[in-house]
């Protein structure tokens, strides 16, 4: 019975309504999108280079380094203010790899009819006001079970200027010290 419950609430919020996203399909299929997207992963020392693999091979090259280990990462800023904007939720998973931060169900103190969860994508290795996408999701309890509902557009908004300001105030920390 629960794993139906959890399976209903997965699909649900998948749902392919307009309501409930908070993003447009066109943004990710219409060139101009895909031409906003392809400049955001470049620059030499704008993120985090895990595992200590650099992005420039002929710099791994010449260091002595092998050359076959891909430097994968995000804006530092972005993915720390992130965590930290999001950590009032309990934190589900966290990928730095491919930028996405994912929370588990969390009911505000005094509201247990009423659950959020949210999933933050990290979407580049530049600070950029663009660099950030936050999707909220809300489910009220009716009777024993959880039903979707809806999320005002302002919270996930909320959100991502909440992650911004953070981010601005992490950068501005680091290079004053």
């Amino acid at each position: 019975m629960l794993c139906a419950l959890g399976v209903a609430a997965l699909l649900g919020a998948c749902s392919d309504s307009d309501s409930v996203r908070n993003v447009g399909r066109d943004e990710y299929t219409s060139q101009s999108g895909r031409d906003r997207v392809r400049g955001r992963l470049t620059g030499q020392d704008d993120g985090v280079v895990l595992f200590g693999t650099s992005r420039n091979s002929s710099a791994a090259a010449d260091a002595g380094a092998p050359s076959g280990g891909a430097g994968l990462g995000v804006n530092a800023y972005l993915w720390r203010a992130t965590l930290d904007t999001l950590s009032f939720m309990p934190l589900a998973s966290a990928d730095p790899f491919g930028g996405v931060i994912i929370t588990d169900w969390y009911s505000p103190p005094g509201a247990t009819a009423e659950r959020f969860k949210a999933t933050a994508y990290v979407m580049g290795r530049q600070l950029r006001s663009d660099g950030v996408r936050v999707s909220v999701f809300r489910q009220v309890r009716q009777g024993n079970n959880w039903t979707d509902a809806l999320v005002t557009p302002a919270t996930a908004a909320e959100l991502e200027d909440r992650v911004l300001a953070r981010a601005r105030e992490l950068r501005s920390q680091n290079t004053g010290s």
